[in-house]
């Protein structure tokens, strides 16, 4: 048997809030949105998927499961909206009544899957949601002569192709997202990495400065700098930071 080849999702890298009890069923959404380039935090009960779900940490999109131990989604989904939240959420469950998939629509979900389902067809939903969540994405985000393209996964500098990990692809688009904007590294790994980040770790620094050397390989002027004791602003040199 030949292995399945891995599919890769080519658009924005997102953070998605995954709350689900079933460990072998958020092992493979975790999985499968890892592989789409997007950080993952996953709850299993509905007490901690509240507390992330109405806290102040970002989500550009929410799966939630309806039966949970402790909240059940739809409470933690209410919340969500009654605490002003428009975070677009995908309600995943066994129920697939017309009257439950109503009953959820109505408290507040943009879109309802029933177990069990494909794989491929959460994917697609999860891409319909994070377009949807944005408004519409660029598919090519530019700053002074850096280019990324999210369609075909390139960058460039100029006329030179720049090779980068996913997980540096994903630094470089934040970076090209909120160009001139001063990032700390509390904002940096909360979204390019997950909640099981290693907060005592230099793993930031390493990446931003391995994606530095790869801008500035051949003696190109530095779009990436430090502000010391605080984090990282993309600029040129001349310009303002936020």
């Amino acid at each position: 048997m030949h292995p399945r080849p891995r599919k890769v999702y080519n658009g924005p890298d997102m953070r998605v809030l995954l709350v689900e009890d079933e460990k072998k069923l958020a092992g493979f959404i975790r999985r499968a949105l890892k592989e789409d380039g997007h950080a993952v935090d996953h709850c299993a009960d509905g007490d901690t998927g509240f507390h992330h779900a109405t806290s102040a940490e970002s989500y550009d999109a929410v799966i939630l499961d309806l039966m949970l131990p402790g909240r059940g989604g739809l409470e933690i989904l209410h919340a969500m909206r009654e605490g002003g939240r428009s975070t677009p959420v995908l309600i995943l469950t066994a129920r697939d009544s017309l009257q439950d998939r109503i009953t959820g629509l109505d408290r507040g979900a943009d879109d309802y899957l029933t177990k069990p389902f494909a794989l491929d067809e959460l994917r697609a939903r999860v891409r319909a949601l994070l377009r949807r969540g944005k408004g519409g994405v660029a598919t090519v985000l530019k700053f002074a002569d850096l280019s990324m393209d999210l369609v075909e996964r390139t960058i460039s500098r100029g006329k030179r192709s720049i090779v980068m990990t996913p997980k540096e692809f994903s630094l470089m688009e934040y970076f090209l997202r909120n160009p001139r904007r001063v990032l700390t590294r509390t904002s940096i790994a909360e979204h390019v990495w997950d909640y099981n980040f290693d907060w005592q770790s230099n793993v930031v620094d390493v990446f931003v400065n391995g994606v530095r050397r790869k801008l500035e390989e051949k003696g190109e002027s530095r779009l990436i700098h430090t502000l010391r004791g605080v984090g990282y602003a993309l600029k040129e040199a001349a310009d303002a930071v936020n």
